[in-house]
Protein backbone atom coordinates (compact mmCIF):
# COMPACT_ATOMS: atom_id res chain seq x y z
CA UNK A 1 0.00 0.00 0.00
CA UNK A 2 1.47 3.17 -1.29
CA UNK A 3 0.76 6.67 -0.63
CA UNK A 4 2.50 10.21 -0.58
CA UNK A 5 4.67 11.53 2.37
CA UNK A 6 2.30 13.61 3.89
CA UNK A 7 -0.23 10.09 4.49
CA UNK A 8 2.40 8.05 5.13
CA UNK A 9 3.58 10.69 8.02
CA UNK A 10 0.49 12.02 8.67
CA UNK A 11 -1.46 9.19 10.41
CA UNK A 12 1.35 7.78 12.25
CA UNK A 13 2.04 11.37 13.78
CA UNK A 14 -1.23 12.36 14.73
CA UNK A 15 -1.53 8.68 16.02
CA UNK A 16 1.56 9.09 18.18
CA UNK A 17 0.54 12.85 19.00
CA UNK A 18 -2.77 12.12 20.01
CA UNK A 19 -1.62 9.53 22.82
CA UNK A 20 1.02 11.62 23.70
CA UNK A 21 -1.37 14.53 24.81
CA UNK A 22 -3.64 12.30 26.64
CA UNK A 23 -0.59 10.29 28.46
CA UNK A 24 0.88 14.24 29.41
CA UNK A 25 -2.87 15.30 30.29
CA UNK A 26 -3.08 12.13 32.64
CA UNK A 27 -0.05 12.83 34.60
CA UNK A 28 -0.49 16.34 34.44
CA UNK A 29 -4.00 16.35 36.35
CA UNK A 30 -3.87 12.65 38.14
CA UNK A 31 -3.88 13.16 41.77
CA UNK A 32 -0.21 12.76 42.88
CA UNK A 33 -0.50 9.51 44.78
CA UNK A 34 -1.61 8.01 41.28
CA UNK A 35 -0.03 10.02 38.61
CA UNK A 36 2.82 7.52 37.85
CA UNK A 37 0.91 4.42 37.93
CA UNK A 38 -1.89 5.66 35.65
CA UNK A 39 0.67 7.36 33.19
CA UNK A 40 2.38 4.02 33.16
CA UNK A 41 -0.62 1.38 32.82
CA UNK A 42 -2.02 4.27 29.85
CA UNK A 43 1.58 4.72 27.87
CA UNK A 44 2.19 1.20 28.41
CA UNK A 45 -1.74 0.36 27.05
CA UNK A 46 -1.76 2.82 24.12
CA UNK A 47 2.23 2.53 23.22
CA UNK A 48 2.01 -1.62 23.43
CA UNK A 49 -1.08 -1.65 20.97
CA UNK A 50 0.20 0.93 18.74
CA UNK A 51 3.34 -1.52 18.72
CA UNK A 52 1.81 -4.61 18.25
CA UNK A 53 -0.75 -3.23 15.51
CA UNK A 54 1.87 -1.56 13.69
CA UNK A 55 4.00 -5.34 13.76
CA UNK A 56 1.40 -7.45 12.74
CA UNK A 57 0.47 -5.24 10.05
CA UNK A 58 3.83 -4.63 8.68
CA UNK A 59 4.22 -8.33 8.46
CA UNK A 60 0.75 -8.89 6.65
CA UNK A 61 -1.73 -10.49 9.15
CA UNK A 62 -4.60 -8.04 8.97
CA UNK A 63 -4.26 -8.30 5.46
CA UNK A 64 -5.19 -12.06 5.06
CA UNK A 65 -8.31 -12.32 3.78
CA UNK A 66 -10.57 -15.69 4.45
CA UNK A 67 -9.35 -16.24 8.07
CA UNK A 68 -11.04 -16.76 10.89
CA UNK A 69 -11.89 -14.70 13.11
CA UNK A 70 -11.97 -11.68 9.96
CA UNK A 71 -8.85 -10.42 10.64
CA UNK A 72 -10.86 -6.48 10.86
CA UNK A 73 -12.05 -8.34 13.62
CA UNK A 74 -9.31 -8.75 15.28
CA UNK A 75 -8.46 -5.38 14.82
CA UNK A 76 -11.23 -2.95 15.53
CA UNK A 77 -12.28 -5.25 18.84
CA UNK A 78 -9.38 -4.73 20.95
CA UNK A 79 -9.27 -1.33 19.70
CA UNK A 80 -12.65 -0.68 21.17
CA UNK A 81 -12.47 -2.75 24.29
CA UNK A 82 -8.66 -1.00 25.31
CA UNK A 83 -9.94 2.52 24.64
CA UNK A 84 -13.50 1.80 26.25
CA UNK A 85 -11.47 -0.30 29.32
CA UNK A 86 -9.16 3.07 30.20
CA UNK A 87 -11.89 5.22 30.11
CA UNK A 88 -14.34 3.69 32.27
CA UNK A 89 -11.29 3.06 34.93
CA UNK A 90 -9.35 4.86 37.39
CA UNK A 91 -7.65 6.70 34.83
CA UNK A 92 -10.66 7.76 33.12
CA UNK A 93 -12.40 8.90 36.53
CA UNK A 94 -9.83 10.86 37.45
CA UNK A 95 -9.28 12.49 34.00
CA UNK A 96 -12.81 13.47 33.81
CA UNK A 97 -13.04 15.10 37.57
CA UNK A 98 -9.88 16.62 37.59
CA UNK A 99 -8.69 18.13 33.90
CA UNK A 100 -10.07 21.37 32.47
CA UNK A 101 -13.04 21.05 30.67
CA UNK A 102 -11.47 23.07 27.93
CA UNK A 103 -8.78 20.23 27.71
CA UNK A 104 -11.80 17.65 27.52
CA UNK A 105 -12.65 19.12 24.29
CA UNK A 106 -10.11 20.93 22.94
CA UNK A 107 -8.19 17.47 22.96
CA UNK A 108 -10.12 16.60 19.54
CA UNK A 109 -8.96 18.94 17.65
CA UNK A 110 -6.80 16.01 16.02
CA UNK A 111 -9.79 15.20 14.25
CA UNK A 112 -9.47 18.44 11.91
CA UNK A 113 -6.02 18.01 10.46
CA UNK A 114 -6.97 13.73 10.51
CA UNK A 115 -9.13 14.78 8.15
CA UNK A 116 -6.97 16.63 6.02
CA UNK A 117 -4.96 14.00 5.80
CA UNK A 118 -7.70 11.42 5.27
CA UNK A 119 -8.90 13.82 2.11
CA UNK A 120 -5.34 13.42 0.57
CA UNK A 121 -5.62 9.78 1.04
CA UNK A 122 -9.27 9.82 -0.81
CA UNK A 123 -7.73 11.80 -3.65
CA UNK A 124 -4.22 9.71 -4.17
CA UNK A 125 -6.94 6.57 -3.93
CA UNK A 126 -5.21 5.29 -0.82
CA UNK A 127 -8.62 5.47 1.02
CA UNK A 128 -11.85 5.11 -0.29
CA UNK A 129 -13.73 8.57 -1.15
CA UNK A 130 -16.71 7.84 0.73
CA UNK A 131 -14.46 7.51 4.10
CA UNK A 132 -13.33 11.36 3.71
CA UNK A 133 -15.26 14.90 4.09
CA UNK A 134 -16.27 14.92 0.00
CA UNK A 135 -17.95 11.45 0.50
CA UNK A 136 -20.35 10.59 3.62
CA UNK A 137 -17.91 11.48 6.29
CA UNK A 138 -18.17 15.10 7.97
CA UNK A 139 -16.00 14.65 11.49
CA UNK A 140 -14.14 17.28 10.23
CA UNK A 141 -16.89 19.37 11.86
CA UNK A 142 -15.99 17.66 15.18
CA UNK A 143 -12.30 18.87 15.25
CA UNK A 144 -13.33 21.96 13.76
CA UNK A 145 -15.52 22.93 16.32
CA UNK A 146 -13.60 21.53 19.71
CA UNK A 147 -11.33 24.43 19.05
CA UNK A 148 -14.35 27.05 19.07
CA UNK A 149 -15.99 25.36 22.15
CA UNK A 150 -12.75 25.06 24.02
CA UNK A 151 -12.36 28.46 23.34
CA UNK A 152 -15.61 29.41 24.82
CA UNK A 153 -15.11 27.07 27.79
CA UNK A 154 -11.88 28.63 28.59
CA UNK A 155 -13.30 32.06 28.79
CA UNK A 156 -16.52 30.95 30.79
CA UNK A 157 -18.61 31.71 28.09
CA UNK A 158 -20.06 28.02 27.32
CA UNK A 159 -23.61 27.20 28.38
CA UNK A 160 -24.24 23.43 29.49
CA UNK A 161 -26.51 23.31 26.69
CA UNK A 162 -23.62 24.18 24.00
CA UNK A 163 -21.01 21.51 25.81
CA UNK A 164 -23.87 18.62 25.88
CA UNK A 165 -24.49 19.76 22.07
CA UNK A 166 -21.02 19.15 20.96
CA UNK A 167 -20.42 16.02 23.10
CA UNK A 168 -23.29 14.50 21.03
CA UNK A 169 -22.51 15.78 17.98
CA UNK A 170 -19.29 14.83 18.47
CA UNK A 171 -19.96 11.23 19.47
CA UNK A 172 -22.28 10.84 16.50
CA UNK A 173 -20.33 11.66 13.96
CA UNK A 174 -17.15 9.37 15.10
CA UNK A 175 -19.61 6.04 15.80
CA UNK A 176 -20.90 7.22 11.52
CA UNK A 177 -17.38 7.63 10.39
CA UNK A 178 -16.85 3.96 12.56
CA UNK A 179 -19.98 2.64 10.34
CA UNK A 180 -18.81 4.02 7.01
CA UNK A 181 -15.43 2.21 7.63
CA UNK A 182 -17.26 -0.97 8.77
CA UNK A 183 -19.46 -0.80 5.95
CA UNK A 184 -16.68 -0.31 3.38
CA UNK A 185 -14.20 -3.76 4.22
CA UNK A 186 -14.23 -6.48 1.76
CA UNK A 187 -16.66 -8.18 3.78
CA UNK A 188 -19.42 -5.91 2.92
CA UNK A 189 -18.60 -3.60 -0.01
CA UNK A 190 -21.83 -1.44 0.89
CA UNK A 191 -20.01 1.27 -1.42
CA UNK A 192 -19.28 -0.63 -4.12
CA UNK A 193 -16.83 -3.37 -5.31
CA UNK A 194 -14.64 -1.44 -7.16
CA UNK A 195 -11.23 -1.65 -5.35
CA UNK A 196 -11.12 2.23 -4.99
CA UNK A 197 -14.42 1.89 -2.91
CA UNK A 198 -13.06 -1.09 -0.33
CA UNK A 199 -11.45 -0.01 2.75
CA UNK A 200 -8.25 -1.84 2.67
CA UNK A 201 -5.85 0.57 3.73
CA UNK A 202 -6.31 0.41 7.16
CA UNK A 203 -5.35 -3.09 7.32
CA UNK A 204 -1.47 -2.17 6.27
CA UNK A 205 1.34 -0.29 8.50
CA UNK A 206 1.14 2.86 9.32
CA UNK A 207 -2.48 3.10 8.58
CA UNK A 208 -3.34 0.77 10.81
CA UNK A 209 -3.25 3.19 13.50
CA UNK A 210 -5.67 5.25 12.49
CA UNK A 211 -8.06 3.16 14.04
CA UNK A 212 -5.87 1.83 16.43
CA UNK A 213 -4.95 4.83 17.71
CA UNK A 214 -6.57 7.87 16.18
CA UNK A 215 -10.04 6.04 16.54
CA UNK A 216 -9.03 4.35 20.08
CA UNK A 217 -8.30 8.27 21.09
CA UNK A 218 -10.90 9.87 19.69
CA UNK A 219 -13.46 7.32 21.51
CA UNK A 220 -11.54 7.48 25.15
CA UNK A 221 -11.57 11.32 25.25
CA UNK A 222 -15.61 10.86 24.21
CA UNK A 223 -15.97 8.38 26.96
CA UNK A 224 -14.07 10.71 29.72
CA UNK A 225 -15.98 13.90 28.31
CA UNK A 226 -19.50 12.23 29.20
CA UNK A 227 -18.39 10.99 32.33
CA UNK A 228 -17.12 14.89 33.21
CA UNK A 229 -20.91 16.01 31.39
CA UNK A 230 -23.02 13.48 33.42
CA UNK A 231 -21.01 14.49 36.58
CA UNK A 232 -21.56 18.22 36.57
CA UNK A 233 -25.27 17.44 35.53
CA UNK A 234 -25.50 16.02 38.92
CA UNK A 235 -24.35 18.74 40.69
CA UNK A 236 -26.32 20.89 38.33
CA UNK A 237 -29.47 19.64 39.85
CA UNK A 238 -28.09 20.24 43.02
CA UNK A 239 -28.18 23.60 42.99
CA UNK A 240 -24.20 23.61 42.80
CA UNK A 241 -24.07 25.10 39.17
CA UNK A 242 -26.44 26.15 36.43
CA UNK A 243 -23.10 25.45 33.59
CA UNK A 244 -21.01 22.67 33.27
CA UNK A 245 -17.97 25.07 32.88
CA UNK A 246 -16.19 26.02 36.71
CA UNK A 247 -13.05 27.81 37.83
CA UNK A 248 -10.37 25.11 37.72
CA UNK A 249 -8.82 24.05 41.61
CA UNK A 250 -5.38 24.65 42.30
CA UNK A 251 -6.13 22.63 45.55
CA UNK A 252 -6.89 19.44 43.53
CA UNK A 253 -3.75 19.73 41.64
Amino acid sequence: MTASALVTFGIPSLALAAVAALALAIHRFTSPGRRRSHTVVFVAAMGGWLAITGALAAAGFFAVEGALPPRPVVLMVPTVGLAVALAVSGIGRELAERAPLAFLIGIHAFRFPLELVMHQAAREGTMPEQMAFTGVNFDIVTGATAIAVALLIAAGRAPRWLVVGWAVLGSVLLVAIGAIAIASLPAFQAFGTEPERVNTWVMYFPFVWLPAGLVASALFGHIVLWRRIIRDGARSRSGSSSLVVAPADPSRR
